[in-house]
């Protein structure tokens, strides 16, 4: 088993790294809920970064695009259409925040803008922190208890650091490229109340794929 292997378990067998509330499996939130939830603000929104071409491979060093696994042509599409989806929808966005990894920094800019972006260190994916990736994955975890006004925050980010903060390890099909896992607010608290993939809401606002 190789290093990186060995540490992202070890990381995983961490408990719930905040005061939450967090189901084992809660699955995919229907469509009409998922809408109706979003439409109505207030929720805290992790999504994890678009989709990526797995023929690059990952040096873990920040700021080198060349070293990183980037989003593949689909995954630049995905987000662009996520964006639109949301638009119209009328999903209200109160702030956009997002990984310095390229692979969610694209992902955030494609989708609501580069204006609307800002790039927040403790979204960084467990491999390229420059410090303890328990402790970014804290900070993330307590974001997701505060509360949010004039729409919903969003915060684009990365499959490992979420389990993290849930728990538990996840699958690929349960936290696919691109979805949303979905957080309300409870004063300092936080609901998962589960996840809606990006294919979900465009095809809601019926748009192509």
């Amino acid at each position: 088993m190789g290093a990186r292997m060995m540490r992202r378990r070890q990381l995983l067998a961490l408990p719930l790294l905040a005061p939450g509330l967090a189901a084992a499996r809660v699955g995919f939130i229907p469509d009409q809920q998922a809408l109706a939830l979003l439409r109505a603000g207030g929720l805290n929104l992790y999504i994890r970064h678009a989709i990526t071409d797995r023929a690059q491979m990952d040096t873990g060093r920040r700021g080198d695009r060349a070293g990183q696994r980037n989003l593949s042509e689909a995954g630049r599409r995905q987000a662009t259409r996520l964006g639109e989806a949301f638009r119209a929808l009328d999903i209200p966005v109160a702030e956009v925040l997002t990984s310095e990894v390229f692979r969610s920094l694209d992902t955030a800019e494609l989708a609501f803008g580069a204006a609307r972006v800002r790039v927040e260190r403790d979204l960084i994916a467990d491999d390229y922190t420059p410090g303890d990736a328990r402790e970014d994955a804290r900070a993330v975890s307590r974001r997701l208890g505060e509360p949010v006004a004039g729409g919903n925050r969003v915060m684009v980010g990365h499959i490992i650091p979420l389990a993290m903060i849930l728990g538990r390890g996840l699958a690929q099909e349960e936290f696919p490229e691109g979805a949303l896992a979905v957080f309300r607010p409870l004063g300092g608290r936080w609901e998962h109340l589960g996840f809606i993939a990006a294919e979900q809401l465009i095809r809601a606002a019926g748009l192509p794929g």
